[in-house]
């Protein structure tokens, strides 16, 4: 029978996993459907009205130029989870197979891949990816590729140090010593039991992601024009957010809750998945 905590703190988890996935979906669905359901696109311009208030005929008011708040910020919304998502998965995939490999073939491989690793964590990132990032003139794509560069470096520590413990279980010895290829020991034995630590991981890099891009965008070191996401947005309407709090205030908003219902699901999916964490015992 479990005992009380080890229930109670599934339960908890479960309620985090529900609210959190629930909540990213409607956002989903906002970013990526509500383009289809407003009146007006992201580039369409109302010459008559200039920096009007919310109201029926413009959901979330209009800009200086009369460009729609509602289009434009959906707009930026799915700018910036797509970069979420893509950094997350890249990273979480690099942080696999690093850790993965300097930990089952040890030796040299792995103390050049450390010291990679090391290399990686003493540079600062923010400095790096906003010197890069505009002066390459890559884009977007370029953005997602300099933020996935630094984002792995802690989870491929933790995947060695798991993948050292795997490598001497009695099942990766004997398909050693039976001839299997590291390839397949590796994709066979050793990254199933690490399966919901990288879940974890990629989930809450989403938001890791999402808040590097709009800090940087924020700064102009992100999205470059005619492009947007929720950074540039938050940027551009900053100044005049006392007189005209609609310019900024919505991708504020959704910001804020793409990143808390990515947190919500990360944290219940990690209390339920990490088998570190004590669910209780029989």
């Amino acid at each position: 029978m479990s005992r009380p905590g080890g229930t109670l703190r599934g339960l908890a988890a479960s309620r985090r996993v529900v609210i959190g996935a629930s909540l990213l979906v409607m956002l989903f669905l906002l970013a990526f459907a509500g383009p289809y359901l407003a009146p007006w696109g992201w580039e369409d311009t109302d010459f008559t009205a200039f920096r009007e208030p919310p109201s029926a005929r413009h959901w979330f008011g209009t800009t200086q130029s009369g460009r729609d708040v509602f289009a434009l910020t959906l707009r930026g919304m799915q700018k910036s989870l797509v970069i979420g998502l893509l950094v997350a998965v890249l990273s979480t995939a690099l942080a696999a197979l690093v850790g993965m490999v300097a930990g089952y073939l040890g030796g040299w491989p792995d103390r050049l891949l450390m010291w990679g690793v090391d290399l990686l964590l003493v540079l600062p990132a923010f400095l790096v990816v906003a010197v890069l990032a505009p002066s390459l003139g890559g884009g977007w794509p370029l953005l997602v590729l300099l933020l996935a560069t630094f984002l792995w470096m802690v989870t491929a520590r933790v995947v060695r140090a798991m993948t050292i413990s795997l490598r001497e279980r009695e099942y990766v010895l004997a398909a050693r010593f039976g001839g299997a290829s590291t390839p397949w020991i590796i994709r066979r034995h050793i990254l199933p039991h690490l399966a919901s630590l990288l879940i974890v991981d990629a989930g809450l890099n989403v938001s890791v992601a999402i808040m590097a891009e709009s800090g940087l965008s924020y700064f102009g070191f992100g999205v470059q024009p005619p492009d947007i996401s929720l950074g540039t947005l938050i940027a551009d309407g900053h100044g005049t957010a006392t007189a005209y709090p609609w310019l900024s205030g919505f991708a504020a908003g959704l910001l804020v809750l793409t990143v808390l219902a990515v947190n919500l699901l990360g944290d219940g999916l990690r209390d339920l998945l990490d088998p570190t964490l004590e669910k209780g015992t029989p």
